[in-house]
């Protein structure tokens, strides 16, 4: 079983995602292609393909697994293109192994496109967890578009192996149970309690920080081998709570639109994608801003800029609106 991070460039990861193209496009006769191995359990739809034929735009490239030939994402584009009589298709290839592949074609399909119904998200889920077991339930479901705890509800079903390790969304590898790791951990500090934090978390193989909450523990008297139970408050170590200072920078544009993305009650409403659509527009880097603005024509700078004007006038009066009812309904 590959890995998938290293299956799929992360140009290819990011196209998924809206926000980049991934390798070159090339033309490939329609008849060379298969169509099988789809997450959607219901089959195509016809309507969809008659809108999709009916688009006078070229449509976007489909993505094919190259060993299988295989269309991964696309197969309503490619029926469009054959009730155009088209006899090539745009096309990008994905050259990993068959189940990136299908990992792919749940992404591609709950992030653009007509989305997947619940029911074959959650089997696309089940088939995700046997192939890639190695995967957190955060991961999966940000690949499925489904919860983590869904995630872990469809993982106690399934009988494949799992193993003691997973790697998260950020590809850092943890381990599922790591009370053991806290045991060893609070160990090292009794018999030595001069150890620094990143030694003891080093030797326990944790996190500073964990190993800082096991300390914290030991000092309170408890156990920091037994797991808390769900829904305690936690008690916080007054002796390393800072002083307010300056507020953490914010997220970058691209990175919270990218969090937004992930979240199901955007993707799958027609609201939520006309949101994520506009503030994918304004998601480019503060250079292609710059660059653009260097760009404009003498003659439309004034009438652009009274246009700019009038667009951040709205957008400052919706966000207004957003965070006067933040905790409420609008």
């Amino acid at each position: 079983m590959t890995n998938f991070a290293a299956s799929l460039s992360r140009e290819e990861f990011d196209y998924l995602d809206g926000t980049a193209s991934a390798g070159p496009v090339v033309r490939v006769a329609i008849r060379a292609l298969r169509v099988a191995g789809s997450p959607r359990i219901a089959g195509e739809n016809l309507e969809h393909v008659r809108t999709l034929a009916d688009t006078p735009d070229e449509l976007p490239p489909i993505i094919v697994h190259r060993p299988t030939m295989r269309v991964i994402d696309g197969v309503h584009r490619l029926r469009a293109a054959k009730v155009r009589g088209q006899l090539e298709i745009a096309v990008r290839f994905f050259d990993g192994d068959e189940a990136d592949a299908f990992v792919l074609a749940v992404r591609a399909n709950v992030s653009h496109g007509l989305p997947l119904s619940l029911a074959e998200r959650k089997a696309a889920a089940t088939s995700i967890v046997a192939t890639h077991p190695h995967w957190s339930d955060r991961l999966i479901a940000s690949v499925t578009g489904l919860s983590a705890k869904t995630i872990g509800e469809v993982r106690r079903t399934v009988k494949t192996p799992q193993p003691d390790r997973r790697v998260g969304q950020d590809g850092r590898v943890r381990p599922i149970n790591s009370l053991e790791k806290r045991r060893v951990a609070s160990n090292l500090m009794r018999a030595d309690p001069s150890l620094s934090l990143r030694q003891v978390a080093k030797a326990a193989g944790i996190s500073p920080e964990t190993a800082r909450a096991v300390r914290t523990r030991l000092q309170r008297g408890e156990d920091p081998a037994v797991r808390q139970p769900a829904g305690a408050k936690k008690i916080e170590d007054k002796r390393h709570i800072r002083p307010a200072a300056t507020p953490a920078p914010l997220p970058d544009r691209s990175t919270v639109l990218r969090y937004l993305r992930t979240d199901p009650t955007l993707r799958f409403t027609e609201t939520g994608r006309t949101l994520l659509r506009l503030l994918d527009v304004h998601s480019m880097s503060n250079e292609k801003w710059a660059s653009m603005v260097r760009n404009v024509p003498p003659h439309c700078r004034e009438t652009i800029a009274q246009a700019a004007m009038e667009c951040a006038r709205v957008w400052r009066t919706v966000a207004e609106q957003l965070e006067r009812n933040s905790h409420g309904p609008l």
